[in-house]
């Protein structure tokens, strides 16, 4: 009788795995949701560097300071950021970073000058969208340790994808309503949508639970960040992210200057104005490629998987700044480019955890998401700085193309050599 008590009390207290996988894909949806909320901050602010420019009368690399220090916040304290969710929660961490990113929105607005900028939108805006990023992918890969590069893609696809029902919407107030008006509507749907999705966010039982979780447990050690940090395969993904990173986002905080230098923002393609219909395909194309090649990667390997996008990033930022005066090629050859660029965002989180374990996930990614912030520092202020100095986008291209190839080599010929020297120690110990 006492047996029978004790096993109906266990299966009451363990949840069955129909449970867990119906949990987990409800997880992944609000996980979603939340990234969504945050991304325009980052993939709408080429559409506002003309309007605040004008407003406060700045040049475009003093203006460029403010895209990063959002990135720069967004990462360089997500080690912290990841400690504190561990520690708290997610639900109550990434609420309080969906709002701090849209209240950073209606700050902005009332901003006069560029240091009000910086304050507003890149410190509140990077704190607060570095805690839903760094919070959210670091749950992901518990819910989901048989899919982690599938899980950690979709949920990125959030943040890159989310800009896309707000693209036009967001030029279209700009031209209706005006900068601070637009800044003020959007900022407070997007603290109360994420708000609201974060409610649902939970961590699992266990986070080896769910299907395929047997086969997921490969010996793989729970290293802590400290214990990480003292393996040059952690320095070389920190690399190789760097530099993926610094090519993105040239692209993503330039596009309307250059689109601009290259003729293409007055041309209509396909009925539409040619930047925003860009930026609306390189949303999609961005958020499609990071469940796309995360899910490749679980099957084919994470290495095969980044060289093969890497190079493909690096071909089409070739043939974009060969055809940079004809829109057509322009608008369709930057979805090309975003999506060979994305997938960082799936697949160095689940290399990352593949190689140093769950346990730590959080705030281990916290450490290797710097890495976007110091990309940030080349792709936005300094590669203005090289083009205002070469009075040209060609050398600016030249190195984004270069680091893109070079990254993708890096990958195939070192990263998966290394891994797998250190894996098979890890297992034999």
């Amino acid at each position: 009788m006492n047996t029978r008590i004790q096993t109906m009390h266990d299966d009451a207290a363990v949840p069955s795995p129909a449970v867990v996988a119906h949990n987990r894909w409800l997880q992944l949806g609000l996980g979603l949701l939340c990234m969504m909320a945050i991304s325009s901050p980052q993939y709408v602010w080429t559409l506002l560097t003309k309007p605040l420019s004008a407003k406060l009368g700045v040049p475009l690399p003093e203006l460029q300071v403010t895209f990063s220090m959002l990135i720069i916040l967004q990462t360089f304290f997500s080690p912290f950021q990841g400690k504190l969710i561990d520690r708290f929660g997610p639900r109550l961490l990434i609420s309080l970073g969906t709002v701090m990113s849209g209240l950073s929105w209606v700050l902005a607005s009332m901003a006069t000058s560029t240091s009000m900028l910086y304050l507003t939108y890149g410190l509140v805006g990077g704190l607060g969208t570095g805690i839903v990023y760094v919070g959210v992918v670091g749950l992901m890969v518990r819910w989901f340790p048989d899919r982690r590069g599938f899980a950690a893609g979709a949920v990125a696809a959030g943040y890159g994808m989310g800009a896309i029902v707000t693209t036009f919407p967001i030029s279209a107030s700009l031209a209706a309503r005006g900068l601070d008006a637009t800044l003020w509507i959007y900022g407070i749907a997007f603290a109360i949508v994420g708000f609201l999705a974060s409610q649902g966010l939970r961590v699992p039982r266990d986070a080896a639970s769910g299907p395929a979780s047997a086969a997921a447990a490969s010996g793989v050690p729970n290293l802590r960040p400290s214990q990480m940090m003292k393996s040059p395969l952690f320095w070389l993904m920190f690399a190789m992210m760097t530099m993926m990173s610094t090519s993105g986002l040239m692209v993503t905080s330039q596009m309307a200057t250059f689109a601009a230098d290259f003729g293409i923002t007055k041309v209509i393609v396909f009925g539409m104005a040619a930047l925003p219909l860009a930026l609306t395909i390189d949303r999609f194309t961005n958020g499609l490629t990071r469940p796309l090649f995360g899910w490749v990667s679980d099957r084919f390997g994470r290495e095969n998987t980044m060289f093969f996008a890497f190079a493909l990033e690096g071909v089409a930022m070739a043939l974009w700044l060969l055809t940079r005066d004809n829109a057509v090629l322009f608008v369709l050859l930057s979805g090309v480019v975003f999506f060979g660029w994305g997938e960082i965002f799936s697949l160095f989180p689940s290399t990352l955890t593949d190689t140093f374990g769950t346990r730590h996930a959080t705030e281990n990614y916290g450490w290797l998401y710097i890495s976007q912030g110091i990309g940030s520092i080349f792709g936005g202020p300094l590669a203005a700085l090289l083009h205002q100095h070469a009075a040209s986008w060609v050398p600016v291209f030249s190195v984004a193309i270069t680091l893109d190839i070079v990254t993708a080599i890096l990958a195939l010929f070192a990263l998966k050599p290394m891994r797998a020297r250190f894996l098979k120690k890890a297992t034999v110990f």
